[in-house]
Formats: structure tokens, C-alpha cells, sequence
């Protein structure tokens, strides 16, 4: 693919947001009227720590060009614990997509809590922009031809 062709592309980035901060957050930079890329498809869960692995991997092999997982601050979580599962899943998520061939950059972590809509927005458009750089996400997606 073309450098030009990579930059006119569109990602498509699936959000795992946690229900008590993240999702929270991302409603008051809506309320706010805060611009961020319109880039990313939402899936509340109740807790970042309720997010499988097997989730991030599903929509990297469904066609999704990044993921972003957001949560509590850690300290922070309504189920007390749950972010730092997550923080842990996450780390061994990452060596994995390493070795599986996944470029840095597909997959971000972040912790947003519910006063942060600016913050919210800024990562978005981060997220977004790492994500179009990359161009379109190949390495676990799905052929054509198989079957679900």
C-alpha cells in the first residue's frame, strides 16, 4: 500500500470503555461538545478488568485497524481491583501481539476517569492518529473465505 493511500484511510477502532469512568468520561466530552475523530465504535463493559483478551484479539481478526481499552485510574475502580487485572492482562497481551507480529500502536491502554472529557477527547485523537499511521490492520484478520 501506498504512503498516500495509508494517510487517506480511516481506521476503524474498537473502544472498550468502562462503564463507571471511561464511558462516563467520553459522555461529558460529548456534553461538552469536545471534538474528537468519530473514528471509534464503543462497547461499554462494566469494568476494564472484564476485558478478555480474546475481545482486543476478535476485533483485530474481525477487520478493526486498532483497539483501545480505557478504565478507572488505577486506585481508583468502582470493583476496587478490577484496573489492575486489566493493567496486568494488558502487559502480557502486549508481548503477545508482539510475537504474533502486531505492530506497536494497534492496541492502546488508557485510564480515563469521569471528569476527564478533555482527556478523553485528547486520547481519541491520539489513539486515532497512531492507529492511521499504521494503515489498515492485516496481520489477524480473517480471510474471506473461512467460515465464522
Amino acid at each position: 500500500m501506498e504512503e498516500k493511500e495509508k494517510q487517506e484511510q480511516e481506521p476503524k477502532i474498537v473502544a472498550f470503555l468502562c462503564n463507571w469512568c471511561s464511558y462516563a468520561g467520553a459522555d461529558l466530552a460529548g456534553v461538552s461538545r469536545l471534538q474528537y475523530p468519530p473514528n471509534i465504535r464503543v462497547i461499554r463493559v462494566p469494568c476494564s478488568g472484564r476485558v478478555n483478551p480474546l475481545f482486543i484479539l476478535r476485533a483485530l481478526r474481525q477487520g478493526a485497524d486498532g483497539v483501545l481499552v480505557s478504565g478507572c485510574h488505577p486506585g481508583d475502580c468502582h470493583y476496587l481491583s478490577g484496573n489492575y487485572f486489566a493493567r496486568r492482562k494488558f502487559a502480557l497481551l502486549n508481548s503477545l501481539l508482539q510475537y504474533a507480529g502486531v505492530e506497536p500502536g494497534r492496541v492502546h491502554f488508557a485510564w480515563v476517569s469521569a471528569s476527564e472529557g478533555g482527556k478523553f477527547s485528547q486520547v481519541v485523537k491520539e489513539v486515532t492518529e497512531k492507529v492511521k499511521a499504521l494503515g489498515p490492520g492485516r496481520k489477524l484478520m480473517k480471510r474471506k473465505h473461512e467460515d465464522e
